[in-house]
């Protein structure tokens, strides 16, 4: 453990359990089953299993994918960085990747009703910071809750223009720096990714508008908003033919020598055999099947030949006058302004409230996200420090490592997240339609939008291409059409099947979007 000292620095020593505490709460405004949402994901200290890099190094360990996790610590004594520098560090760990998660942090609000075991997405909290990805949203939060002096109400403040998550399976270290003057500084790996202000780049803004629209003042009946108006002198122009068509034919065109006029263009496929169960008297006279005609591939073309259309050099369309300005325009007409009621001006936003605890209340598709080397304190240098005693150090073990280990070229990725369809066709749909269903069953909003190729019926088609690949050619010789046929059948119904169970997990998880459209959002609503 370092000697460094901080209001808060967690290491994950063996006594680690005295101060953090999973969550037993339930999510709130839940209309589901208790064991939906309850927070059910376990938590662990232990090694990284996954480029291990200093050995004996242990991390707070995220356990169980696709289900809710909740853990915090209580300060020794809150944490206040008022008139002074607020510094955030700690590091993640993806070792089986992240498809669709989170791994920030909360650094929770001081007060009596603080309670580890009671920790939830209500709780309410001050600062909000660390890594989220779920298809393509790919973003760093920062987030603050500040109150209204005037109304005491809270209303969360969003970074605009966030970096985006480093989501590799190495160590990454996120760090937030506050300072007094109100500007802020976000560095991944000790890079720095983001700087501004807190008065200026966050949505809502901190402090509200001086003045506002009238919302009494209308806009006269008689105001012209016109700038320009039709010529009213203006006359079309006595050649001007509105009937003349956009296109004419060539008359000038002549036949290609080598049109084949009494060729067909389709012509019956000569490979083409009947089926062995083909019975004529209940399905008809068995006809072959329309192919291109093979004698048109070299030539102009086949048929009828016919003089193409050209562009009607005397082509005009319909007349309309000229446009001029209207002497009559007023200009853009707008509200006059009133004095905001509801305005004030916090120069200070950086003084947050008292911070009591810290937290992690995520969910997250993906196992095995590991955190470690938390310091919450007011001193940069000391951040430093213990980013050179202890990420400098692992980061170049886990390089190492990865190097040593890396795949060959030709070996197939471990990482779902890096698998492509041509890599391993099977895999590939299983691991689509598992996180679909997954997502569907929670938020079939979600669901839809971040894996679109099973909710927009691709799923059919590629479980038909996985079908022929995987089961005909899979073994090594051509495939006969009974063979193709058999394959296509079955791929065709599995694809039906597919769809059915892609239909229920988004009838079943569309009657739970009601009270929370994305289980995802772990950020507490206003107290």
């Amino acid at each position: 453990p370092t000697t460094l000292k901080a209001p808060f620095l967690e290491q994950f020593t063996d006594d680690w359990e005295t101060r953090w505490k999973p969550s037993h709460a339930k999510k709130e405004n839940d209309q589901s089953s208790e064991e939906e949402w309850a927070y059910v994901g376990t938590w662990s200290v232990e090694e990284p299993t996954v480029l291990k890099g200093i050995e004996g190094d242990k991390g707070l360990v995220v356990k169980d994918k696709a289900a809710h996790h909740a853990i915090s610590a209580k300060f020794p004594k809150a944490i206040s960085n008022k008139k002074d520098t607020l510094v955030v560090q700690y590091e993640v760990k993806l070792q089986d990747g992240l498809e669709c998660g989170g791994a920030y942090l909360k650094l929770l609000q001081d007060n009596k009703k603080l309670a580890n075991e009671e920790f939830s997405n209500a709780s309410p909290y001050i600062i909000m910071f660390g890594p989220d990805k779920c298809g393509s949203t790919n973003k760093v939060h920062f987030i603050f809750r500040h109150k209204n002096p005037k109304t005491g109400e809270y209303e969360e403040k969003h970074l605009k223009s966030p970096p985006l998550a480093q989501i590799t399976k190495t160590t990454s270290l996120y760090t937030l720096i506050v300072r007094p003057d109100q500007s802020f500084e976000i560095k991944i790996d000790g890079e720095s990714k983001k700087t501004g202000s807190l008065l200026e780049d966050f949505s809502p803004s901190v402090n509200p508008e001086k003045e506002i629209d009238d919302a009494d003042d209308k806009k006269p009946d008689d105001w012209v908003d016109e700038s320009q108006i039709p010529d009213p002198e203006a006359k079309k122009p006595e050649d001007w033919d509105e009937d003349a068509p956009f296109e004419i034919v060539d008359d000038e065109a002549e036949k290609p020598e080598d049109w084949l006029e009494d060729e067909p263009t389709m012509v019956p496929d000569p490979e083409a055999e009947k089926p062995e169960d083909w019975d004529d008297e209940e399905d008809g006279d068995w006809i072959a099947p329309q192919v291109p005609n093979p004698k048109c591939d070299d030539v102009s073309g086949c048929g009828p030949w016919e003089k193409p259309m050209k562009r009607n050099p005397d082509y005009k369309g319909k007349w309309n006058p000229p446009l001029i300005e209207n002497p009559a325009y007023k200009g853009v007409w707008a509200p006059r302004k009133i004095a905001n009621p509801k305005y004030f001006e916090d120069k200070t936003p950086s003084n947050f409230e008292p911070m009591g605890a810290i937290g992690f209340e995520i969910w997250t598709m993906q196992k095995d996200i590991l955190f470690d080397n938390i310091y919450i304190g007011h001193s940069v240098e000391d951040a430093e420090k213990l980013k050179t005693e202890t990420f400098d150090i692992k980061k170049d073990v886990e390089k190492a490592e990865e190097e040593a280990t890396k795949p060959k070229l030709d070996d197939k990725p471990t990482s779902d997240s890096d698998l492509k369809f041509m890599d391993d066709p099977v895999k590939y749909v299983k691991e689509k339609f598992d996180l679909f269903i997954t997502l569907a069953q929670k938020d079939p909003v979600t669901a839809v939008k971040e894996v679109p190729e099973i909710a927009g019926g691709a799923a059919g088609l590629v479980i038909l291409l996985v079908a022929l690949i995987a089961g005909v050619l899979g073994s090594g010789a051509a495939p006969s059409k009974e063979q193709v046929k058999g394959a296509a059948d079955k791929a065709k119904a599995a694809a039906v099947d597919a769809k059915d169970k892609a239909a229920e997990a988004v009838a079943s998880g569309a009657d739970k979007a009601k009270d929370e459209v994305n289980k995802r959002t772990t950020r507490s609503q206003a107290s």
